[in-house]
């Protein structure tokens, strides 16, 4: 198919990846229409708050890739177009020259049009290309990242060797998640004229430390002053063994002009994230964590006055907001902020005075997560999403936080499937607490008759199971295939207050199996579940591991992602030390009550009382979870003679992305389960 590229005046041979128009006979929700579901993300509000640029991922399971286009609405929905229509995706829009033109990253380069034209032109040329960007609020210079390279080439060292591949290490973190360390994301301003960007200025002068900090590498972890001075921005500027063993990130605020640099969270041990200057210039709210190396500690929302750098906290005592914050949008007025934030299970969008006074925006207990907050005059545009169906723009008043949707990218999709229902169940657990478990049934459910059930392991080990939507492990997908789907909020999730979460550190094998245990023998009180598998990964793989040891015959199969198998092999070969450190309770050598008893309940040390099918999955790429793991798990496994199989995907990380190796997992997935729980 031939198509007139939007990023220049000349024509591209490529197919083309858009909208999909599915024909769906029986109903049934399959991973192949999972994957034809457009992605809805990053909805961005014009300057005059009339009009929201969006984007939206296709994917083609048969070219084996997506494709995300841009499209434009009114701020009330109406008169939704396309605006884009190309073989490679434009991401990270923005509006600039006061909503008359729009900027875009296509193929690693920032284009700009005018919002009515089909023809752009590219403004930078960076060398290195470039991750993400965002204007100065008078659109005169542009912040950006990319790599920056921290490594020296074989060839640099010994010249003669030009076929030489070997990699000298000289220090710790050298891979991270799926890559070696050669390269780290650096940020740099640049001037803009409206038609050409300048070269670009390291804002950490060739410093090898991460902006913004690796794993996700956000711009979101960078902001402008609003008179465009001023740079607040997250780093951890520590390298090698340092990095490994901490999360202190810093809040610094950089001089534009001076390239002046200062720390605003000096003795704060913790992640210091997500920096956002107030309207008025005169404040910068952070997101703070208390504890050195705790990667889960609660997120509390922290305000500086910039004249006389006082520090405060505005979600503490006596008014103190118990859960985390997440994404700060200031009021325009500058008194205080809107944030998102997980709330016995369900994601909240919330509001809060300088003085700690704070409130719900959206409604109470209704089962949607929001995300992704824009202000439009008296209402916040954001993405939401369910159980039942993926992200969608909505508009939510701020006066009674009663919404309205906008977008309905896959509504001629879900119109055509059977619908699942969803049950909010609070189970009794062996220490008389109430845990919230989502139970999601399969079309037609019939309470006479009798289902498999799954239960999911929840990975992390915090983290939360409440109404998001997933591509890589989809409820709606596993109900629809005939099973009950049982998603406990067991200890260590992080929407029910920071004792919750904190318990499951250094207790990996204790009160979480339990309430697996509680909310499994509370299901199967009823009379329509029949035999039930366990599925996890990453932690949830540990949980896996570690339940096919100890769960005498509760379960008739196991499905295990990612997952840790020996913590005692796993300390010495993953990559970021203060996790291990802190929720093993130290390293394998530590004398310490705690570290003992977590080594000595590893997961492979219960392989003798193995006896229940298994199904093993593992990306190579993963170095977060290294691919061993798994394979000694199967091992173990064939060993013992327990009936087994292992997937291996060489190009796939911590999680299994590319289309057809997700078809191909979940396809997989459901035999194995079909085979040894459907009665």
């Amino acid at each position: 198919m031939v198509a007139l590229s939007s990023c220049g005046d000349k024509t591209e041979e490529a197919p083309l990846i858009g909208k999909s128009e599915i024909q769906i006979t029986d109903g049934i929700f399959t991973p192949e229409i999972m994957h034809s579901l457009g992605k809805v993300s990053d909805p961005q509000v014009s300057p005059d708050g009339t009009k929201i640029l969006y984007g939206v991922s296709y994917t083609s399971i048969e070219q084996n890739r997506s494709n995300r286009e841009l499209f434009l609405m009114n701020i009330d929905g109406s008169d939704n177009k396309q605006i884009t229509k190309t073989s490679k995706s434009e991401s990270n829009a923005r509006w600039i020259n006061n909503g008359l033109q729009i900027a875009y990253l296509y193929e690693g380069q920032i284009w700009v049009r005018n919002v009515n034209s089909l023809k752009a032109k590219k403004v930078s040329d960076v060398e290195k290309g470039i991750i993400e960007f965002k204007f100065s609020p008078d659109g005169t210079k542009i912040l950006y990242s990319s790599d920056f390279k921290v490594t020296i080439a074989p060839t640099e060292i010994y010249p003669d060797l030009k076929k030489s591949t070997v990699r000298t290490i000289k220090g710790m973190m050298y891979r991270h998640w799926d890559h070696f360390v050669e390269s780290v994301p650096h940020s740099y301003v640049a001037s803009f004229d409206g038609k050409k960007m300048g070269a670009g200025e390291d804002i950490l002068e060739g410093a090898p430390f991460e902006l913004p900090t690796e794993p996700f590498s956000g711009i979101e972890q960078l902001n402008w002053s609003p008179d465009g001075k001023y740079i607040a921005y997250s780093c951890r500027k520590l390298t090698g063994k340092e990095y490994a063993f901490s999360t202190n990130t810093d809040i610094y605020l950089y001089n534009v002009e001076t390239h002046e640099c200062e720390n605003l969270t000096d003795g704060m041990p913790g992640y210091d994230t997500d920096p956002v200057f107030s309207p008025d210039g005169k404040y910068i709210a952070w997101i703070s964590m208390k504890r050195a190396g705790f990667e889960s500690d609660k997120q509390r929302l922290f305000v500086i006055d910039l004249e006389t750098k006082s520090r405060k906290e505005i979600t503490a005592a006596p008014m103190e907001f118990k859960y985390n914050v997440e994404s700060p949008v200031w009021m325009p007025d500058s008194k205080g902020l809107y944030f998102c934030s997980l709330v016995e299970g369900l994601k909240e969008i919330w509001k809060i005075n300088l003085y700690g006074v704070h409130s719900r925006v959206s409604p109470e207990r209704e089962w949607f997560d929001f995300n992704s907050l824009q202000l439009a005059g008296d209402k916040i545009i954001a993405t939401n999403t369910s159980l039942l169906r993926p992200s969608e723009i909505v508009s939510v008043s701020i006066s009674n936080g009663s919404w309205t949707q906008l977008t309905y990218e896959n509504k001629h999709i879900l119109d055509q499937l059977k619908e699942c229902k969803v049950e909010e169940r609070w189970i009794n657990t062996t220490d008389n607490k109430k845990m919230l478990t989502w139970v999601v049934y399969p079309p037609e459910f019939d309470a006479s008759k009798k289902y498999p059930a799954i239960l999911l392991c929840l990975g992390g080990p915090q983290g939360t199971l409440s109404q998001g939507w997933s591509y890589r492990w989809n409820y709606k997908l596993m109900a629809s295939q005939g099973y009950i789907v049982i998603l406990p909020n067991r200890r260590g999730t992080t929407a029910f207050g920071q004792e919750w979460c904190d318990q499951i550190s250094g207790d990996y094998c204790g009160q979480n199996m339990k309430d697996y245990f509680s909310a499994v023998d509370d299901m199967k009180k009823e009379s329509f579940v029949g035999k039930v598998a366990a599925v996890g990964a990453s932690y949830g793989g540990y949980s896996v591991y570690y339940l096919a040891g100890i769960h005498q015959g509760r379960f008739s199969a196991f499905v295990a992602h990612a997952g840790i198998f020996n913590q005692e092999h796993m300390y010495m070969e993953t990559e970021e030390m203060w996790f291990p450190t802190w929720d093993n309770g130290g390293a394998p050598w530590d004398e310490n009550p705690v570290a003992k008893r977590h080594y000595a309940n590893s997961p492979h040390k219960l392989v003798k009382n193995w006896d229940t099918p298994i199904l093993i999955t593992h990306g190579e790429l993963d170095y977060r979870v290294p691919v061993d793991q798994g394979m000694a798990a199967f091992n173990a496994a064939q060993m013992m003679g327990v009936p087994s199989e292992m997937l291996l995907f060489p190009d796939e990380n911590h999680w299994i992305l590319k289309p057809q190796n997700s078809v191909h997992w979940n396809r997989v997935f459901f035999e194995w389960l079909d085979k040894w729980c459907k009665e």
